[in-house]
């Protein structure tokens, strides 16, 4: 795998598909939309690396389409090519200031038209135990501090997540999370 710096307008884009795309900026929703306007076909997994730790900020560019978030400083080297490796497999990652964040209910909720296509459907998928469960997560409770507080095994809970995870139809604990929070993580479909 290599890496080439682009800068704004992004052209260089245009000229060759892309496996996945590293944004660093200062302004993500901003630069991803001018990103998304100029690559005209459709994106690849796109990692964002910005020292914004606003919840808005965030959640826009989740909504726009990054596949992972990292706030500058707030990740180490293994930390970054994990994320790196992860957003080109599609999966999502966030630093943990970024989790912190969108689990405080710093993102904004479902649009009416978000509500209306399904917006409240991962609650309604979930068993009263399971919405428990996924309420504890969010608020970034690892499945050991999960079990302690509702008096259920680990591995209960590993196998309460595998479930979960099932019926939302997520990969994992970030994509489960940020989908409980009204967050639809994209999955390498057109935004153009």
């Amino acid at each position: 795998m290599s890496l080439t710096r682009v800068s704004p307008p992004y052209r260089e884009l245009r000229t060759r598909p892309w496996h996945a795309i590293v944004l660093c900026c200062r302004e993500p929703a901003r630069e991803l939309a001018r990103l998304i306007a100029h690559v005209g076909h459709v994106v690849p997994p796109v990692l964002v690396i910005s020292p914004a730790a606003d919840p808005k900020q965030i959640g826009g560019a989740f909504r726009l389409g990054a596949t992972s978030y990292l706030v500058a400083g707030d990740f180490n080297r293994s930390a970054l090519s994990a994320a790196v490796d992860g957003t080109l497999h599609g999966h999502t990652h966030l630093s943990p200031r970024a989790a912190s964040l969108l689990q405080q209910g710093g993102a904004e909720p479902p649009s009416a038209v978000e509500a209306a296509e399904g917006g409240e459907a991962p609650r309604r998928a979930l068993s009263p135990r399971e919405r428990q469960i996924m309420d504890l997560l969010a608020n970034g409770f690892g499945a050991m501090e999960i079990g302690g507080r509702l008096s259920l095994t680990e591995k209960t809970v590993r196998n309460n997540l595998s479930n979960i995870y099932a019926k939302l139809g997520v990969r994992g604990s970030t994509e489960a999370v940020l989908l409980w929070l009204g967050i639809t993580p994209r999955r390498g479909t057109s935004l153009g």
